[in-house]
């Protein structure tokens, strides 16, 4: 029996936003599409919202699938509903986005999707709306890393300060002044010193460090200042 005789049927897709770092640059995990509308094309992953599913089991499942990986950072970002954003059939996309350590994902999960890391400055054009969506996940990436710690879940377990650097220089695009964000850092208190050195660094002195994953989890709502003052500046102008 239906019980809403007026409403039209509209599809409820999910599309996901999978942000990942390589200890050099921030990369997007980008489908060359393999069927029509835009077979051949650049796209988010993504697909459609099973009935017995909540929004976000539907991104959970999305995610594993093309990752392999579970428990990830993920957040909704916004809902896209334009009536012509879809040429096939109206459809609303409820749009998250994910932060993982590249190093993590399954390999081969992401080939048998004909999935690539693609770098942001090397980005494609993508189908449909997607290319909005990624530029606003950019920008809440950049407000989020600088109140939050969520760009500690784009590193390994273990990692140097000069890595944690160059990874909020690839998350802003620019440079970062090493003793103001070392000194800022290290006051957070969310740091501990493993007592190990880097063997891969240059001169296997660099620290290793982990996060305190019991302070993070419970001030991870706190908000923090992990921008040094050259960098906040910049970004005001």
């Amino acid at each position: 029996m239906n019980s809403y005789p007026d409403a039209s049927p509209i599809l409820l897709a999910i599309d996901c936003i999978i942000f990942g770092f390589d200890g050099k640059d921030i990369k997007l995990l980008l489908v060359k599409r393999n069927f029509e509308p835009e077979k051949g094309n650049w796209s988010l992953m993504g697909g459609f919202l099973k009935t017995s599913e909540n929004l976000e089991d539907g991104a959970a499942r999305i995610l594993y699938n093309l990752t392999g990986l579970k428990d990830i950072y993920v957040e909704q970002l916004s809902v896209y509903g334009n009536i012509d954003r879809d040429p096939v059939a109206r459809t609303v996309s409820v749009v998250f986005f994910a932060l993982i350590n590249i190093d993590d994902h399954d390999v081969e999960a992401v080939r048998s999707h004909n999935a690539f890391w693609i770098s942001l400055d090397s980005r494609p054009s993508l189908i449909f709306d997607h290319n909005d969506m990624v530029i606003r996940a950019i920008d809440h990436l950049r407000y989020k890393a600088a109140l939050h710690p969520i760009g500690f879940e784009l590193l390994p377990e273990l990692f140097t300060i000069p890595q944690l650097q160059k990874l909020y220089e690839a998350i802003y695009d620019t440079p970062i002044d090493r003793r103001n964000f070392s000194r800022k850092l290290l006051s957070t208190g969310l740091l501990i010193d493993t007592g190990i050195k880097n063997s891969h660094s240059a001169t296997k002195k660099a620290a290793l460090y982990k996060l305190d994953v019991v302070k993070y989890k419970e001030k991870f709502n706190s908000f923090w200042n992990f921008m040094p003052d050259s960098m906040e500046n910049r970004l005001r102008e």
